[in-house]
C-alpha cells in the first residue's frame, strides 16, 4: 500500500540543477569514458579471478567501484557521503533503498559485507557487468514473468539470506527522479514477509547529481543515509507505510539540503 499522494513527502519539487557549463559537460564526458573504460579494462584483466572463490570477484568489483567514485569526484566535482553508518547492517537482512541513479548500486558494494542485489534480468546480459554480477550470485528478476518471477525471487532471496548475505532491493523497481511521487511495488513486502528479517531503509538525493537519464553529472554532494531498521513481523500495510514514510521523508530532506 502506498501513501496517498497528498501525504507523500516526495511531492515537493526538487531543487533546480545548476546550469551545465562547458566544464561540467567536459568533465561528464571524461567521466563516462573513465567509468566504462575501466569496466572493460578491469573486466578483461580480472577474468581469471572468476575461477577462484567468489570473494576474489567481489574484491575486484570493489576496486572498480572505488576507482569510479574517485573519478566522479575529480572529474565532476561529485562527492559521496554516507550517513547513519551505525545502521549499516551486516549479515542476513533486507535492505530497501531509494533509486535515483546508477550510482546507487555502488556504495552498497563497499559498505555491506556480502550484498545480494536484486537486478533486472536484462542487466545480466551486458558484457562484463553481467558476467561479474552472475559470479557474485546477484538475484536477477524477470519483470515480465509476474507470479513466476516472484516465486523465483523469493526462493533466491531465501537462499542468499540463509548463506548470511544481505538481500538488497530497490522497492520502486526502477530509477525515479527527485520529487517524483513514490511508486513502491509489492515485491518488497513479499520479501519482508518471506525472510522474516529486519529491513533497513536507505534514503538518497543521488538524482540531483547523477540523473536517471542523460550524460551530465552535476557537481555537489550525494548523500546515502541508512535509517533505523524496521523490525520483522509487521503486517503488510503497516510495513509498507513505515518503509515508504522513512525513505521518502529522509530523501526529501536530503534533497532540500541542496537548495
Amino acid at each position: 500500500m502506498s501513501l496517498p499522494p497528498e501525504a507523500s513527502p516526495a511531492a515537493s519539487a526538487p531543487p533546480p540543477r545548476p546550469r551545465a557549463g562547458p566544464r561540467v559537460l567536459i568533465g561528464s564526458v571524461l567521466f563516462v569514458v573513465w567509468m566504462y573504460g575501466l569496466m572493460a579494462l578491469q573486466g578483461i584483466l580480472c577474468l581469471p579471478l572468476m575461477l577462484g572463490p567468489r570473494r576474489w570477484t567481489l574484491a575486484a568489483v570493489r576496486v572498480w567501484t572505488r576507482l569510479v567514485l574517485g573519478g566522479l569526484r575529480v572529474l565532476c566535482g561529485v562527492t559521496v557521503e554516507v550517513r547513519g553508518r551505525e545502521h549499516v547492517p551486516s549479515g542476513p537482512c533486507l535492505v530497501a533503498a531509494k533509486h535515483q541513479g546508477m550510482i546507487d548500486i555502488m556504495p552498497p558494494l563497499l559498505l555491506l559485507r556480502d550484498p545480494a542485489m536484486i537486478l533486472k534480468k536484462e542487466l545480466m546480459r551486458l558484457p562484463f557487468f553481467g558476467w561479474y554480477t552472475a559470479r557474485l550470485q546477484m538475484i536477477p528478476i524477470d519483470r515480465e514473468a509476474h507470479a513466476k518471477a516472484l516465486r523465483a525471487l523469493l526462493a533466491a532471496a531465501r537462499d542468499r539470506a540463509s548463506a548470511g548475505r544481505e538481500v538488497f532491493i530497490f522497492p520502486e523497481g526502477t530509477r525515479r527522479p527527485p520529487g517524483a511521487a513514490p511508486d513502491y511495488k509489492p515485491g518488497v513486502a513479499a520479501l519482508y514477509r518471506e525472510l522474516e528479517l529486519p529491513c533497513t531503509p536507505v534514503a538518497t538525493n543521488s538524482g540531483l547529481s547523477w540523473p536517471a537519464h542523460g550524460l551530465v553529472r552535476y557537481p555537489g554532494a550525494i548523500v546515502f543515509e541508512y535509517l533505523p531498521a524496521i523490525p520483522p513481523g509487521l503486517k503488510r500495510a503497516e510495513f509498507m507505510r513505515t518503509l515508504e514514510s522513512a525513505i521518502e521523508t529522509a530523501s526529501a530532506r536530503l534533497a532540500a539540503e541542496r537548495r
